[in-house]
């Protein structure tokens, strides 16, 4: 990418990630060319669909949350750290408004970069945990993918205490009998 067109896409998506935080993940697209100093034409060109803006915009924080669950790899509590992650990611879905109806509800051919990503990253947590006996062994990390994002669409809007509320409802469930 040329050095004025690699300027011009990182302007839309720190513009984006601004509005998207603002007024959730349907933000005007117009708006954000304007506050990125683009032309509309500009910011389809880089991005010729919502989705694939949205999922640049996310593809960052996935990638710090994946990371995030490479570090606590190295935490000695299985379970806790599988917690902590989740915990992790249900507040960022949270307060992304539109992250989980973006992941959920995108078209297939353009969807799975961000959630794939998030269930790879979860499912070395999960397996180290069940392998503990910490967790269920057949709780599936893609449920409870979908699991995060629908507790974050029912926290809406942006109510971290009540997504981590349900989280721990949740994770109640996925652990055995009498643990």
């Amino acid at each position: 990418m040329r050095a004025d067109a690699q300027r011009n896409y990182d302007l839309i998506v720190t513009a984006a990630a601004e509005a998207i935080a603002r007024d959730g993940a349907y933000a005007s697209l117009e708006e954000i060319a304007r506050t990125a100093g683009v032309g509309s034409a500009t910011l389809h060109r880089h991005f010729p669909s919502r989705w694939s803006l949205l999922q640049a915009v996310f593809r960052t924080c996935v990638g710090n949350l994946s990371a995030r669950a490479d570090d606590l790899l190295a935490e000695p509590d299985a379970l806790a750290a599988f917690t902590t992650w989740l915990q992790e990611v249900t507040a960022y879905a949270t307060t992304t408004r539109g992250l989980a109806v973006t992941l959920l509800n995108a078209p297939p051919e353009e969807n799975g970069t961000c959630g794939a990503m998030l269930t790879a990253a979860g499912e070395k947590l999960l397996r180290r945990a069940a392998d503990q006996g910490s967790v269920r062994s057949d709780v599936a990390m893609a449920d409870l993918v979908t699991l995060v994002n629908a507790i974050s669409l029912a926290a809406q809007p942006a109510d971290a205490t009540k997504a981590e509320r349900l989280l721990t409802l949740a994770l109640a469930g996925i652990q055995p009998p009498g643990r």
